[in-house]
């Protein structure tokens, strides 16, 4: 059986903890930076866990756990 191909789109955007959970960063932090407050641009910086029902999507992108 051939070897499967990361896409490397979803290598760039998520990223795969030593437990094995899929994490993402959080998006609306780049544009329009001004009206928001100074504790939601914290916020923003902090990685978030990928949903469950994206979970298995997800892992067939990156089969071989990028981070």
């Amino acid at each position: 059986m051939p070897k499967m191909k990361t896409r490397k789109t979803a290598a760039k955007r998520f990223h795969v903890t030593g437990t094995g959970k899929i994490m993402r960063s959080k998006g609306m932090k780049s544009h329009l930076r001004r009206n928001k407050s100074a504790r939601v641009l914290r916020q923003f910086d902090e990685m978030s866990q990928v949903a469950g029902v994206d979970r298995a999507r997800i892992q067939k992108l990156i089969p071989y756990g990028v981070s």
